[in-house]
């Protein structure tokens, strides 16, 4: 059997849901129990004082793609039917910078915000309600955006293809900028620690 199981007619699209709503309550604690639910541990990786969010989603990260790498070599995953959707280069870019701005800002992102009203957090209920109102805002003023939305479309297109390397070569360097982000985080927090004790 060969993944993705639902590209294959494995299962029908009421499974399908079924399937995606218990990954989603697993994921959800698993995302609350890294910290992913707390504001305050997700704005301290901006200040280097706790990064154990970014320690986590990074290894989460390359655990993944080496599992993707493997799968795909081992025949069980058809990385080809794997769906993402098109890139359209300066408009993401500018939204990923916007949702950067509102992380810092508010101290959760889209999904983590869920989670963190899943366990009655009141500032996630007002980040979300936020949200809900940037969309609002966007929608109607998508007619004077569409051009800007739809510009710089470059296809379907990932790193590999993008760089034209092999997906192992860009596994490696995701994992050595891993392992450079782990020890620069480590230093950070130690120097912010030293700090933080001197002035007190």
């Amino acid at each position: 059997m060969t993944a993705p199981f639902y590209k294959f007619g494995y299962f029908n699209d009421e499974v399908s849901l079924i399937i995606a709503f218990v990954i989603g309550l697993f994921f959800g604690f698993v995302l609350e129990r890294g910290g992913f639910g707390s504001g305050r541990m997700l704005a301290a990786q901006f200040y280097f004082t706790d990064m154990r969010v970014f320690k986590v989603m990074f290894t989460a990260i390359v655990t993944a793609m080496i599992g993707l790498f493997y799968f795909a070599w081992m025949g069980f995953l058809d990385l080809s039917l794997v769906y993402y959707g098109d890139t359209y280069l300066l408009p993401q870019i500018v939204g990923g910078l916007i949702l950067g701005i509102g992380f810092v800002i508010g101290g959760y992102c889209p999904g983590t915000s869920g989670v963190a009203i899943a366990t009655g957090k009141l500032d996630a209920i007002f980040y979300a309600l936020g949200g809900f109102f940037g969309i609002f805002v966007f929608g109607e003023m998508f007619p004077l955006l569409k051009d800007f939305f739809y510009s710089t479309h470059m296809g379907k297109v990932n790193l590999p293809q993008f760089f034209h390397v092999s997906y192992g070569f860009v596994l490696l360097v995701v994992i050595l900028v891993a392992i450079a982000g782990f020890t620069l985080v480590e230093w950070g927090e130690k120097v912010v620690a030293k700090k933080r004790t001197e002035n007190k």
